[in-house]
């Protein structure tokens, strides 16, 4: 680890010390444990009292928020928000643009594919799809994202359709 501490202002006004990890040269705060065999990408933060494990790997521009414990040989794709308190158990894949909420527990070994959501405090005990939205706890249930955007969408014109009939009834 470096010794050149760079301070940036949270949205609270406190001020935070981040340093350059030896590794992958991303932003770790002072506070953070990250064990010397993690990579952690150049765009990457890492926050107070969170934790990285031996061979964690942290993608581009990823975000690992407070407290959030990452467990041995995970792996986190670009553009990773996890959120506070959050835990991911060894050996997990986290695929590039997907949000693990607050107090959110993966289970070892899991899959967690691109664009995924997982709702705060969700447990994940089986592999997610791409696109999907983790809501029910345990998360026994996926549902793809798309799949809700359909229905929505299907609803949507249904009612436009019926209230332009009416329309047409009263010209």
């Amino acid at each position: 680890m470096s010794k050149i501490y760079v301070e940036i202002e949270n949205e609270f006004g406190e001020m935070a010390r981040y340093k350059h990890h030896s590794n992958g040269r991303g932003f770790i705060s002072a506070t953070s444990v990250v064990h010397p065999t993690a990579f952690v990408e150049s765009s990457a933060y890492v926050e107070p009292d969170a934790q990285l494990g031996p061979g964690a790997w942290v993608g581009a521009g990823s975000w690992i928020d407070r407290g959030a414990i990452i467990g041995a040989g995970v792996f986190i794709g670009a553009n990773v928000h996890v959120g506070q308190e959050a835990r991911i158990g060894r050996g997990a894949k986290i695929g590039s643009h997907t949000r693990i909420g607050d107090r959110a527990v993966i289970t070892d070994g899991m899959h967690v594919a691109h664009d995924t959501t997982i709702v705060d405090g969700e447990l994940v005990t089986r592999s997610a799809e791409r696109n999907a939205v983790l809501s029910a706890s345990p998360a026994d249930t996926v549902q793809r994202s798309e799949e809700l955007l359909a229905r929505r969408t299907e609803r949507a014109s249904t009612r436009l359709g019926s209230a332009d009939a009416g329309f047409a009834k009263a010209a």
